[in-house]
């Protein structure tokens, strides 16, 4: 026998492909060849659930990406920043405590000093290194830096153990270089340089130790480290000043070149 029932040559998994293509979209299979009703409303509810979590799917999206941008302010380098800022009223705190000249005091500020530059050395890099740099971090980061040195260099004015000149030497420089990168941000950026992170780690060292009650030769040493800050500081402020102009005349030149350019 050559001929075969055309039931038999689709066999049950042609009717369940029939089946699948009336639930799908097709009114012209009937519903008795397609299966039973079950089989419809089970590809009903399928489609019901099908369209119900495609509506449901923007609304998710927007959230899961809240979650990450939020969960992407809570990374180990923001706080780190976070810990710097609490510090610096800890700080304060420690220093001025029983007038300012007790040792113990002065150790334990010397130690929250000195955890405050040890966090500034790794939350830049681990920023950076693992793809966390935030807009809070991009604010923050500086601020702390600023705030916790500041604080250090203002207090051991206040006791006389470092001239205000040194304190206005270093703040002046600080926040003028601050102001300078923000009128020259629309020309480019200026690259921190070897200069102003050897200046940085300088200042560090000779404030941690003003900060300690140290005496005798490591006194003198002391004098001279900083002495050495004081250069360091002017210095490379003086070289931010120079790659400030050199930016904006390159810049003026570029957007004056790109502008005879467009009306030629």
């Amino acid at each position: 026998m050559t001929g075969v029932p055309a039931s038999a040559a689709g066999g049950p998994s042609q009717a369940g492909a029939t089946g699948k293509a009336s639930a799908v979209g097709s009114s012209k299979a009937g519903s008795s060849r397609a299966g039973s009703p079950k089989t419809g409303g089970s590809n009903a509810g399928g489609a019901e659930t099908g369209v119900q979590g495609g509506a449901k799917s923007p609304r998710g999206g927007k959230i899961a990406a809240a979650a990450v941008n939020q969960a992407s302010v809570w990374n180990i380098a923001n706080l780190l920043t976070m810990l710097r800022l609490v510090l610096v009223p800890a700080f304060v705190a420690l220093m001025l405590a029983d007038g300012g000249y007790d040792p113990a005091w002065r150790s334990l500020a010397w130690a929250a000093f000195a955890i405050a530059m040890i966090t500034d050395l790794f939350d830049g890099h681990l920023a950076r290194a693992y793809n966390l740099v935030t807009d809070f971090g991009k604010i923050a980061d500086p601020i702390a830096d600023k705030a916790i040195m500041g604080a250090a260099l203002i207090c051991l004015s206040a006791l006389g153990d470092l001239p205000w000149w040194v304190t206005g030497v270093i703040l002046g420089r600080e926040l003028g270089i601050t102001l300078l990168r923000f009128l020259v941000i629309r020309y480019g950026v200026i690259p921190a340089s070897r200069g102003g992170k050897l200046k940085t780690l300088t200042q560090g060292v000779a404030v941690g130790m003003y900060i300690l009650a140290l005496t005798g030769w490591l006194a003198t040493l002391r004098f001279w480290v900083m002495a050495a800050a004081v250069v360091l500081t002017v210095a490379t402020g003086l070289d931010y000043v120079r790659q400030a102009i050199v930016l904006r005349r390159r810049g003026i030149a570029e957007r004056k070149a790109a502008l005879e350019e467009t009306e030629a």
